[in-house]
């Protein structure tokens, strides 16, 4: 009678529950079911409220001015007239869409927007990494903050600072033709010029926020444990096979999710960047997304067609963070979320 028992509690213990788990029938005064997980979550809820109290306003803001405004979508499909609000303005369905996909002007701005896109991930995505490598390398502590310190410093700057830097640079009166000038040289005019403006809008984002990004980079490669560095070296290792075989390896996790948040802002390329320019190079060249919504909504009234690209531009966003996501899972990293 003892065995028999006995035996619930044995193979209990096997399947990795204790005998007297809230479950068992042998631990009497316990709640169980429904009751212990109510239980439990108040219990939770108790034990992290200074955590979600800190975390409140943070929540309080998204909401406002993230989830809240997601609502307006819905003028994507009206013909939207402020005066009359959302109840009095018409349902027209999808012509907005229609009208959007018709007009060349979008066209255009979607294109420039994704080549854009493509630049930067090309060009200025890998600088971030590059200059953590090389700023973890240093080994003179008071060198390495100095310069750290110098290349933060253009983050904290506004875009209207940095695009006077390079007119007053770059432009056509700028200081590089100036002294050209001086020496019989015909000077140029990058600020002007059509045909490299991506390559200026990329050179500029570099200049201003390439070293703020390695500051996660930096922590990433804090992380990694020093004595593979050791072993490594010791091994005979030199120094671009201890970035390749060591360093490299332990950033990808971050490098992959970056590379994820950073697709779903694909097609935010730098509005306050590009508005400011876009007269000095036109609207064949400087024409995206953003610029166009904001001269089709806010300058001309056509709030309908300007909510469509709105939207369109955040299904688009969130498509390519799946598939990224996706092919992270591929290649067995976590990506943002857990499959």
């Amino acid at each position: 009678m003892a065995v028999n028992q006995a035996l619930p509690r044995v193979l209990r213990t096997f399947k990795g529950k204790p005998p007297d788990s809230p479950d068992s029938p042998e631990a009497p005064g316990k709640p169980s079911g429904p009751v212990a997980r109510a239980t439990s979550f108040v219990t939770r809820l108790k034990q992290d409220s200074p955590l979600l109290l800190m975390t409140a306003p943070a929540v309080l803001v998204l909401l406002l001015f993230t989830y809240i405004p997601l609502l307006g979508s819905v003028v994507a499909f009206m013909d939207y007239v402020p005066f009359l609000g959302f109840t009095n303005s018409q349902w027209v369905g999808w012509n907005n869409f229609t009208a959007l996909f018709q007009d060349n002007l979008f066209w255009g701005a979607l294109t420039n927007t994704f080549e854009i896109t493509f630049l930067q991930l090309l060009l200025f995505f890998p600088v971030p990494i590059l200059l953590a490598v090389l700023f973890n390398s240093v080994a003179m502590p008071m060198a390495k903050k100095f310069v750290q310190s110098v290349i933060y410093l253009p983050h904290f700057l506004s875009w209207v600072i940095i695009v006077a830097l390079f007119q007053q640079i770059l432009g056509g009166g700028g200081v590089i033709n100036r002294m050209l000038a001086t020496h019989g040289v015909s000077g140029f005019d990058i600020m002007s010029d059509p045909n490299t403006f991506q390559l200026l809008l990329t050179s500029q984002a570099v200049w201003k926020d390439a070293g703020w990004g390695t500051i996660i980079f930096l922590a990433a490669i804090a992380a990694i444990d020093p004595q593979l560095f050791e072993s490594a070296a010791m091994d005979g290792a030199g120094a671009w096979r201890r970035f390749w075989h060591i360093t490299l390896p332990g950033m990808r996790p971050i490098i992959i999710l970056l590379l994820i948040l950073r697709l779903g802002d694909a097609l935010t390329v730098g509005f306050e960047q590009i508005l400011l320019q876009r007269d000095a190079v036109g609207p064949g060249a400087a024409e995206v997304l953003d610029t166009y919504v904001y001269f089709n909504g806010v300058v001309d009234g056509n709030w309908g067609v300007a909510t469509a690209a709105g939207l369109l531009k955040g299904v688009v966003s969130l498509l390519l963070v799946l598939a990224a996501n996706k092919v992270a899972h591929r290649f067995g990293e976590e990506g943002i979320y857990r499959r």
